[in-house]
């Protein structure tokens, strides 16, 4: 062998240039496969998780709310960040975030950085002692805060205690958050400067929206306030009219009747396009509250007699209703179940020969098949209608002077006060009962709040002095026995 074939390198210039070209072309070929992935990822993205705990579903009214954003809004935390719930909020605002980017968010601990603290108490001009743990809403110059605190229900339940301890201890149980309503609620706020109005009729014993007990009707105006509407008390007295601002007429449970003067305001402000919400119960059977005409007129009978059904109840005065019609009130209340307390039969007026401008009477729910009513025990069981939808749209060529006739009748009005508005879904019909009446479709989903999974280690006093030896001591004696174990054989 010459030395020129022995000494000869492994790699010829040419072979050296093709493997280069190859290493270069390869490589281009993955970045572009990654611009490519990253670009279908960016326009059709997917989110999911890898566990049930970390999961936050946003209702379909949020979703809703969130689409028709069309500004700009910058969500400021002024939060300590080992504040209890603060992960938990981040979670939420970056769902809102993640179906709209034009929601940004931003967060300063006061805590810990206090020149960002403090430019933040200027912006928004923050000067009590207990701002602090704010989630400020900031669109185009108009904000909203809320105290982060308020966004979890709590109740005080009794602690666990030795047998040594004599006195009981309290605690703050969460058992409800209720961010997304508040939050969804800001959002309407700050899209909408002016308020929508609701008149709340007065002078007849109905309940009082400032009344915290189980009749009142505290937590009615509270939701009607989360939906950003602004509910005002009504006298209809004297030369006292519906007011022209008034975008939704409430009537709530009168027991005794209205003046013939105030039912031809109510019968008027119908005629013009307003909308009412009118609900029954069983006191007014005493005696009829001249409310039954008009309603007869529109095309709904409001019977004076109760439904009862035996099968159905679980106090023996209430009703459990499952059986719902398809209309946009009750389309998102298949899944639940209304109690209703002894509701009055509320049905459609059949008319053999309807005239072609007759109002669009729909019934929304009903009772069971089991059902027979407190005047005739002996008859058949049979369902009953509880509860109307009614609409009139102006006729062609004309313009009512407040729009679409709306009118919603219900046979109780118990069930949508203090102690069972929370009960089944009787808080999501009223909801989507407010905004199918001002004419809101996008908000037809109700939004309930999140209850908080709680997951607590009871142990006695014994058990955790164990538990501190397994921990401190046995783990990591462990981990050096082991280590030690290694040494000693590798010495060997």
């Amino acid at each position: 062998m010459s030395a020129a074939q022995k000494f000869r390198p492994s790699f010829s210039p040419g072979r050296r240039w093709r493997i280069g070209f190859d290493v270069v072309l390869r490589t281009v070929l993955v970045l572009a496969v990654l611009v490519m992935a990253n670009y279908l990822a960016a326009k059709f993205s997917h989110r999911f998780y890898l566990s049930s705990q970390t999961r936050v579903a946003l209702s379909a009214r949020t979703v809703s709310v969130l689409h028709s954003l069309t500004n700009r809004v910058n969500v400021t935390l002024y939060f300590d960040r080992k504040a209890d719930f603060f992960p938990d909020i981040v979670a939420l605002l970056n769902e809102y975030r993640s179906v709209n980017p034009k929601i940004s968010i931003r967060t300063v601990d006061y805590a810990r950085d206090a020149g960002e603290a403090e430019k933040v108490k200027s912006q928004y001009k923050l000067t009590a002692a207990t701002d602090k743990d704010l989630v400020i809403f900031d669109c185009d110059g108009r904000v909203k805060r809320f105290s982060g605190d308020a966004l979890t229900l709590t109740k005080l339940e009794p602690m666990p205690r030795e047998k040594d301890e004599k006195e009981l201890e309290f605690r703050r149980k969460p058992v409800a958050f209720q961010g997304e309503l508040v939050f969804t609620a800001m959002l309407l706020a700050l899209e909408n400067p002016q308020p929508l109005k609701a008149y709340f009729l007065q002078g007849h014993g109905e309940p009082s929206l400032a009344d915290s007990g189980d009749f009142g009707y505290l937590k009615f105006g509270t939701v009607l306030e989360q939906n950003y509407v602004s509910v005002t008390n009504l006298e209809l007295l004297g030369d006292a009219t519906v007011p022209l601002d008034c975008n939704l007429l409430i009537i709530a449970a009168p027991s005794v009747p209205l003046t013939e003067m105030e039912l031809q305001k109510i019968s008027s402000y119908l005629t013009q396009g307003g909308r009412l919400f009118v609900l029954f119960n069983y006191d007014s059977l005493k005696s009829a509250t001249g409310l039954e005409p008009i309603l007869q007129h529109w095309g709904v009978n409001v019977a004076a007699d109760l439904v009862q059904d035996r099968k159905s109840t679980i106090t023996g005065s209430d009703l459990t209703v499952r059986l719902f019609s398809q209309h946009l009130i009750t389309s998102a209340l298949s899944q639940f179940a209304l109690q209703i307390i002894l509701p009055r039969p509320v049905a459609k007026v059949n008319l053999p020969n309807p005239p072609a401008n007759a109002p669009q009477v729909d019934e929304l729910f009903f009772s069971s098949e089991s059902s027979k009513l407190a005047s005739d025990s002996s008859a058949a069981p049979r369902s009953y209608p509880l509860a109307c939808a009614v609409e009139q749209k102006a006729a062609a060529g004309m313009a009512n002077l407040r729009g679409t006739t709306r009118i919603i009748v219900t046979g109780d009005s118990i069930f949508l006060g203090n102690h069972y508005i929370d009960a089944g879904g009787n808080l999501d019909f009223l909801n989507a009962s407010v905004n199918w009446l001002l004419d809101r479709p996008q908000l037809l989903e109700g939004i309930g709040p999140r209850p908080v999974e709680e997951f607590r280690l009871l142990i006695s006093r014994q058990q955790k002095q164990q538990l501190n030896w397994l921990l401190l001591g046995a783990l990591p004696g462990g981990v050096l026995f082991f280590g030690w174990l290694v040494w000693l054989v590798r010495r060997k």
